[in-house]
C-alpha cells in the first residue's frame, strides 16, 4: 500500500490538474495523513484538510479530483447541520490565527476546525441494500456480519430492514467486516448497542430525506468519538467516499446501479492492465473530469444547491 506525500517541504502540493494532493502546513504539533484528510493538532481541537487525493483498491493515487475535499467538506456540513446529532464540527472558517502566519488560500472550503475526541475503532456500516462485500458474504453464507437475511436475494436488493454491519479499522490494507458480538466483546454491551442504534437511526433519518431528492443510500459508514462520556459523531458523514449512493428513478435490483462516487476510477483501473500490486497509474483526463462531475450531481441532487467547486 503506498502513501501520500505528507513530507514535502512546500505547504501545499498540487498535482497537473490543479488537485490539492497533500499539506504541510506549519503548524507546531504533529500531524496524521490518511486517505483523503490531513489532519493538524491545535491544541484543544483539530484542523482537518479535505484534499483531493482519491483512493481505490487501497492504493492513493497519483491523480486528484480537483475541488473534490470541498465538496466532501460542504456534503459533511450539510448532514451534520440537517441531522441533528451532536457532532465534533466547530467551523468551516479558517482560524485567524493561521491566516495572520501563512497563505491560507488553498485551504478554503475543505477545511473542519472541529472537537477534539476519543474516537471509537469500528466503522459503524449500515446496509439498507444488498451490494459489496455484504452481497459476497450473503452468497456465501446467507448473511452479513451475523445477520441472517431471507433466502433468495439478488445484487442490489433493497433488504427487509437496515442491517449493521461493523467493520475494523484497519491501518493498512481492507477493513474487517465483524459481528455486533464482536463489537460488544472489545467495547461493552452498553456503548455497542448505543453505536448500533445510533447508526441506525441515523441512516434512517438521512435515507427519508435523500429519497425525497430522488437518491437512494444503499449504505454508508459512520464514525463516533466519545467527549465526556457522551457519544458523538466525528469524520465525515454521508459523502460520496463515505457512502454508496443511487438515483432512485433508474434502481432496478439484479443488476450493478449507476453510482455517484469513484466508479469510474475503480473500471478504468480494473481495465487499464495495472496489476494493483505496484504503483497505481495516474488517471487520464476523462475519468477525472467524470468522476468530479459525478460527486458534484450527487452534491447538488441532495442539497438543492449548486456546487461552485
Amino acid at each position: 500500500m503506498n502513501d501520500s506525500n505528507c513530507d514535502d517541504d512546500s505547504y501545499y502540493q498540487f498535482d497537473e490538474a490543479g488537485a490539492l494532493l497533500s499539506t504541510s502546513l506549519p503548524l507546531p504539533l504533529p500531524r496524521q495523513c490518511g486517505k483523503v484528510r490531513d489532519v493538524y493538532d491545535m491544541g484543544d481541537q483539530l484542523l482537518i484538510v479535505s484534499t483531493d487525493r482519491i483512493s481505490a483498491f487501497d492504493y492513493i493515487l497519483p491523480s486528484g479530483i480537483p475541488a473534490k475535499g470541498k465538496l466532501l467538506t460542504a456534503m459533511s456540513e450539510f448532514w451534520f447541520d440537517k441531522l441533528k446529532v451532536r457532532h465534533h464540527l466547530r467551523s468551516t472558517e479558517i482560524p485567524a490565527e493561521l491566516s495572520s502566519e501563512f497563505d491560507t488560500s488553498p485551504l478554503v472550503g475543505r477545511s473542519m476546525v472541529v472537537e477534539k475526541a476519543k474516537v471509537v475503532p469500528f466503522e459503524c456500516v449500515v446496509r439498507g441494500y444488498l451490494e459489496g462485500s455484504g452481497l459476497k458474504e450473503y452468497q456465501s453464507t446467507g448473511q452479513i456480519c451475523g445477520n441472517k437475511l431471507p433466502d433468495g436475494l439478488v445484487q442490489c436488493d433493497k433488504l427487509p430492514e437496515p442491517i449493521f454491519t461493523p467493520a475494523t479499522k484497519a491501518v493498512e490494507g481492507h477493513d474487517e467486516n465483524v459481528s455486533i458480538g464482536r463489537m460488544i466483546a472489545d467495547l461493552g454491551s452498553e456503548l455497542a448497542l448505543q453505536l448500533r442504534e445510533m447508526s441506525l437511526q441515523i441512516y434512517r433519518t438521512a435515507l427519508q430525506y435523500a429519497q425525497t431528492q430522488g437518491i437512494l443510500i444503499a449504505d454508508t459508514k459512520f464514525e463516533f468519538g466519545i467527549v465526556d462520556d457522551q457519544v458523538i459523531l466525528v469524520d465525515e458523514v454521508l459523502t460520496p467516499d463515505s457512502s454508496r449512493f443511487w438515483a432512485a428513478d433508474s434502481y432496478q435490483p439484479g443488476q450493478a446501479q449507476p453510482s455517484f462516487d469513484k466508479q469510474f476510477v475503480r473500471e478504468w483501473l480494473s481495465q487499464c492492465g495495472w496489476d494493483k500490486q505496484s504503483d497505481p497509474p495516474k488517471l487520464p483526463a476523462d475519468v477525472i473530469d467524470q468522476t468530479a462531475a459525478k460527486y458534484a450531481e450527487a452534491y447538488e441532487q441532495i442539497t438543492g444547491k449548486a456546487f461552485a467547486g
